[in-house]
């Protein structure tokens, strides 16, 4: 059986203690129920990770030893930047967290015309804050050792604008990146694009609960996105995100 995992922001040094947070120390002592002399792996998204175990635990605190790095990665060779427009918080949530254990690189929040969320201020800053906990927790659940990043949200315009820019500055160089924009309408499926050989990053553009507006669709193309279906039945956001991400795996990365 694995050792309960748990990330650590900071250096991580063979040979010398560390205390754990307060989340951390509540997960294992009042969740895991963890005791003294039990196992433990750390991370700090720096790659590989770190065997110890506990030296001293109680409610309020928990220090570990550091015995033994293992130079280990769970990262699939495909790098994917998932672009999600804002839904509702347990949609949005679900996505982000799953993700994540899929394999996503990068997570950039999109804010669509037709998104039932609109956030701004405060209310930004602390969702944003909570989707980084939720991709640390996903990250000690699947093994991975390298935390993907989750961007402050923009606007679909502001962020096409970027890969616009970005697509012009590779117009005359070899390019192994595909960009995708999910849509019901679409006539092309992966099979159309499958024999798109040694594809090594993808950025996946997927509208919100009542989809992109024709506009929309039309900027997304403009910005040298190629739509696409997945397959003959219409998906929910949450849905169609995830069947995507698995499925690109599945002819790119490494499943």
């Amino acid at each position: 059986m694995k050792s309960p995992r748990f990330y650590y922001p900071d250096q991580i040094n063979v040979g010398e203690s560390i205390e754990l947070s307060y989340g951390a120390t509540h997960h294992a002592a009042n969740v895991l129920r963890l005791g003294k002399g039990d196992r433990v792996t750390l991370f700090n998204g720096k790659g590989g990770e770190f065997l110890a175990f506990i030296r001293r635990i109680n409610k309020v605190a928990i220090l570990v030893s550091i015995e033994k790095f293992i130079n280990v990665e769970h990262e699939s060779p495909l790098q994917i930047t998932l672009a999600q427009s804002i839904c509702t918080n347990i949609k949005m949530d679900l996505i982000i967290r799953k993700a994540v254990e899929l394999g996503v690189n990068n997570i950039q929040p999109i804010l669509a015309k037709r998104c039932l969320v609109k956030l701004s201020g405060k209310r930004e800053l602390k969702r944003v804050q909570h989707w980084e906990q939720i991709i640390i927790s996903a990250c000690e659940q699947c093994g991975r050792n390298r935390v993907p990043g989750v961007s402050s949200p923009v606007t679909l315009s502001s962020w096409l604008s970027r890969q616009g820019a970005m697509q012009k500055e590779l117009n005359n160089e070899p390019t192994k990146k595909l960009y995708f924009m999910l849509s019901p309408t679409s006539k092309m499926g992966l099979h159309d694009f499958s024999k798109s050989l040694s594809v090594a990053e993808l950025a996946l553009l997927v509208g919100p609960e009542g989809g992109f507006t024709s506009d929309e669709d039309a900027a997304a193309l403009m910005a040298g996105f190629s739509s696409l279906r997945l397959g003959s039945r219409t998906l929910r956001t949450e849905s169609a995100a995830l069947a995507a991400i698995a499925a690109l795996q599945t002819i790119w990365g490494d499943y």
